[in-house]
């Protein structure tokens, strides 16, 4: 398969902006897919914020695999990052970020009020992948279409201040990838839930990752969507996209069948999916 890398201009002006205004915040809304939660978190982000306190917050929750977002959460925990699950529509409100926030940073509030400092918003920055859904979730938690909301990576073009509440104040970002991904499912995992734009991938790469995927993890759920049967899971990946390509209607041209695939994992109707796992078998 091909190796995926993509870093245009804008995220290197990205990268500068969160290093320079990183000193003005108190905290950090690390933005993560939960379907990828390992695969969405940018090396860049976390070198850049070290041991800025922050709160990982895992998006389209609704998306993913129930146990294995509830894994990783603990997981993320373990590691000494608080974090939380929140669904496509931000079903999350200002009171519970606020409150959870306040909780990470009662060391520092409390320092400030033995100051007699007066009382002041938590000024928050959020930070993520393209796609990842940031612009859905600022927009919830300010109350109003505050950011612009699209179904695709780069909508985010600059940096804007926006008032949660009385208590929480947000910096957005522009949505970051790094330069290269350090592996190969890495870059598929992305592809494959929209966070890279189509034209920088091969999609048959892709397909044939997704098939590979969910042949292993869960082989009800494909089986069910384009009735296969048990000698077609018998079939190689290639041989069975193959199948597909003429199962859709398309005759051989399976990269508008491997285009298919991919838009059915990614609207859902293959069911709940999580890509990077807790149990510690890698796709390979």
């Amino acid at each position: 398969m091909a190796t995926i890398q993509w870093f245009p201009g804008h995220m290197a002006k990205a990268i500068r902006q969160l290093e320079e205004n990183l000193h003005v915040v108190d905290i950090v809304f690390e933005l993560v897919d939960a379907r990828i939660p390992q695969s969405s978190r940018n090396p860049e982000i976390e070198r850049i914020i070290k041991e800025k306190p922050h709160l990982v917050i895992m998006t389209k929750s609704d998306l993913a695999d129930s146990e294995q977002t509830k894994n990783w959460i603990k997981k993320f925990k373990a590691q000494g990052l608080p974090a939380i699950a929140v669904d496509s529509k931000a079903n999350i409100t200002t009171k519970t970020v606020t409150r959870i926030s306040q909780s990470i940073l009662a060391e520092k509030l409390d320092n400030e009020h033995q100051k007699g400092l007066k009382e002041r918003p938590i000024r928050a920055i959020t930070v993520g992948i393209p796609n990842v859904g940031k612009s859905t979730l600022l927009n919830r938690l300010v109350n109003k279409r505050a950011a612009q909301v699209g179904d695709r990576p780069g909508v985010t073009k600059g940096q804007q201040w926006l008032r949660s509440s009385s208590k929480l104040q947000l910096l957005d970002t522009p949505g970051i990838l790094w330069p290269k991904f350090d592996d190969e499912e890495t870059g598929q995992a992305l592809a494959l839930t929209g966070a890279i734009k189509d034209q920088r991938f091969a999609s048959d790469d892709v397909a044939l990752y997704a098939l590979k995927f969910f042949r292993q993890y869960y082989p009800e759920e494909l089986q069910k969507r384009y009735k296969l049967t048990e000698d077609d899971f018998e079939l190689s990946d290639v041989d069975l996209l193959l199948k597909l390509t003429k199962q859709f209607g398309m005759k051989d041209d399976y990269e508008r069948a491997s285009d298919r695939l991919i838009l059915d994992i990614r609207k859902g109707k293959l069911g709940r999916y999580t890509l990077n796992r807790t149990d510690g078998v890698a796709v390979e």
